[in-house]
């Protein structure tokens, strides 16, 4: 369901960004956001749509004990790694650059959950993106991660790496109008009837997801099985308070709290109010008591 990235300003803008970043051969591009914000869908849209002149490699698998990087930058290109040398592997990997660049193919590395990586290992990155012909860099960056990656880049040690960086962008959550146009476009695409949750049931949606793509596409399921067990044509809201209540009071709970002393029938006016465009959705759910 890629296709919602096009619905949503957020993303759409991110993606744009991304394509600029590559088709202009720019410096770094770090493209953060929080779990669940559509980070990954966004890479593998990107990956969809990047021409034949260029070779991208993938590292999605980084954490804490990620080891040497030059063998998972080797592996991410596929080139075969003949010997544990850490010089010879650099040589082969500037050999691969080099015969790419005659090849007329630029050279794009994608970094995910880069957050996860030390300041060695970035700083590795940049001296290997170092490698130039004319005033072409054969090796661009793209970095995706969660804010840490921001927090971790602040770090006076990685100030030459900061430099380097062209293009930032932040994932912010989905709009209320986004939210309700990415639910009609999953609905829409598995076959089904796009109004199947209704407009109130979307507002609460949003609400207690945060905007989070991740989190909604939890919320809607459970609401979806909640519907069918209960004989349900449609999602409504009470539906949604059913799965959010569900979570409460579990330790597992993702959804957004309700404030303490707040009814149900509160809760739905309100949300019926943002509907109306007589509230904004930041201001749901007061706390104040029915």
């Amino acid at each position: 369901v890629a296709g919602w990235i096009d619905l949503c300003l957020v993303h759409r803008l991110a993606l744009t960004l991304l394509e600029y970043g590559v088709g202009e051969q720019s410096g770094f591009i770090v493209v953060t956001g929080e779990v669940g914000s559509g980070k990954t869908t966004l890479v593998r849209r990107l990956l969809g749509i990047v021409g034949d002149d260029v070779n991208v490699g993938l590292i999605t698998n980084t954490h804490e004990s990620f080891g040497e990087l030059m063998r998972w930058v080797m592996l991410a290109y596929g080139i075969e790694q003949r010997s544990e040398d850490r010089v010879e592997c650099y040589r082969a990997f500037v050999d691969f650059l080099v015969d790419q660049y005659s090849n007329n193919k630029r050279t794009v590395l994608i970094v995910d959950e880069a957050q996860n990586l030390s300041s060695e290992a970035l700083e590795e990155l940049r001296m290997l993106s170092n490698v130039n012909a004319d005033r072409y860099f054969l090796l661009q960056l793209i970095l995706i991660g969660q804010p840490e990656l921001r927090d971790k880049l602040r770090s006076p040690a990685l100030r030459q790496f900061v430099q380097r960086i062209s293009i930032h962008y932040h994932l912010d959550a989905l709009t209320l109008e986004d939210t309700v146009g990415y639910i009609r476009h999953r609905l829409a695409v598995v076959g089904g009837d796009p109004e199947l949750i209704d407009d109130l049931a979307c507002v609460a949606v949003h609400h207690y997801t945060f905007g989070v793509p991740r989190l909604i596409n939890v919320l809607c399921d459970l609401a979806l099985v909640y519907a069918y067990a209960e004989d349900k044509a449609r999602v409504d809201t009470d539906l949604v308070l059913d799965v959010v209540a569900a979570r409460q009071g579990t330790g597992l709970e993702v959804f957004r709290p309700d404030p303490p002393n707040v009814s149900r029938r509160e809760i739905k006016a309100q949300l019926s109010e943002v509907l109306s465009g007589e509230s904004e959705p930041t201001r749901l759910v007061s706390g104040a008591a029915s």
